[in-house]
């Protein structure tokens, strides 16, 4: 269509050729995305956390054609991290990875600096990595949980167990379960899962519930006993190691899932361009075999089920850190 800048004098002529310049410039805007994407991993290198957001940002990079850049920024329990993305920019160029804290902070933690639902739109969940209930061999001859059960019930307040901090999944998993199993358990915190499985192999402490990550390859290697796993369904990393819940806990679990959040307000195109390209991630064998070695389950989603799924999590461990008295010191 050819139209004559005379033909568009006047107010009616300005409207419309206003109108055309418009759609001119949004046409000239460069596709999403144009320039290297930051994926903040609001807990130290190393980790599962941080292994999933590496190995997914990768081939994420390749189907979006930009680079994904890894930015640890640990600190109070994954809240550092947790506050900048929530105040960076809400244009698809941040992102966050987080964990099961996302729905354990609020009721952790007397004060926030941020809001984990107001402040952050929702773009899929990623993996499960189950934790399992590991016993020293050399400390106690333990095998299954109704052996933990029974022993805990004789002697109240004897057996510990080692966490990675006050409020992990590693403590929930064992306050849920001498919640419902009725026992009382010596909680001993540590600060991170490393010194808390040093303590456990060194026989300072009798349990631990700890990611199938670090703990597999001392399962392994015939120094720990593997009990039960945490997650509804046994894991393909331990076939042979029952759920808590079918070894004495019905109904008992505790699956340590991971997400993929960016700010409040970030254009839905541009979380549907991320969600596309995570679900296309996961899917791929490549990919999934990489997770698989360090005992992470792919998941995916959309956006509407994480935001769910995340709002029953936060109703579940918020009852439970109320009624059990958890504090994060």
């Amino acid at each position: 269509m050819r139209l004559s800048l005379k033909k568009l004098s006047g107010q009616g002529g300005r409207a419309v050729l206003a109108l055309l310049l418009g759609i001119a410039a949004s046409g000239a805007q460069a596709a999403y995305p144009d320039h290297p994407i930051r994926w903040v991993v609001p807990f130290p290198a190393g980790g599962a956390m941080d292994n999933i957001a590496r190995t997914l940002g990768e081939d994420m990079a390749r189907t979006l054609g930009q680079a994904i850049v890894v930015e640890n920024r640990p600190g109070a329990g994954g809240n550092i991290g947790a506050e900048m993305v929530a105040k960076s920019p809400a244009d698809g160029y941040t992102l966050m990875i987080v964990a099961n804290g996302m729905a354990v902070n609020p009721a952790l933690y007397g004060r926030l600096n941020y809001d984990p639902v107001k402040d952050f739109a929702p773009v899929s969940l990623l993996a499960v990595v189950p934790n399992v209930l590991v016993a020293n061999k050399a400390r106690t001859p333990v095998k299954t949980v109704a052996q933990v059960i029974a022993a805990a019930k004789a002697q109240p307040g004897k057996y510990t167990y080692a966490s990675a901090g006050n409020g992990t999944s590693i403590h929930l998993a064992g306050e849920l379960f001498a919640s419902m199993a009725g026992v009382s358990l010596l909680h001993v915190p540590y600060k991170g899962s490393g010194p808390a499985m040093t303590d456990l192999l060194g026989g300072q402490v009798d349990y631990m519930f700890d990611s199938i990550t670090s703990a597999k390859p001392h399962i392994d290697s015939g120094k720990l006993t593997a009990i039960a796993v945490t997650t509804a369904r046994r894991s393909a990393a331990l076939p042979n190691v029952p759920t808590v819940a079918e070894a004495g806990l019905p109904g008992y679990e505790l699956s340590p899932w991971f997400a993929a959040f960016v700010p409040a307000r970030t254009p839905p195109a541009v979380i549907d361009t991320l969600n596309h390209a995570m679900l296309e991630a996961l899917r791929k064998p490549s990919v999934r075999q990489r997770l698989a070695l360090i005992g992470a389950e792919p998941i995916g989603s959309s956006p509407a089920v994480l935001r769910d799924h995340l709002a029953r999590e936060t109703e579940k461990w918020g009852t439970l850190i109320r009624q059990r008295g958890i504090h994060a010191d």
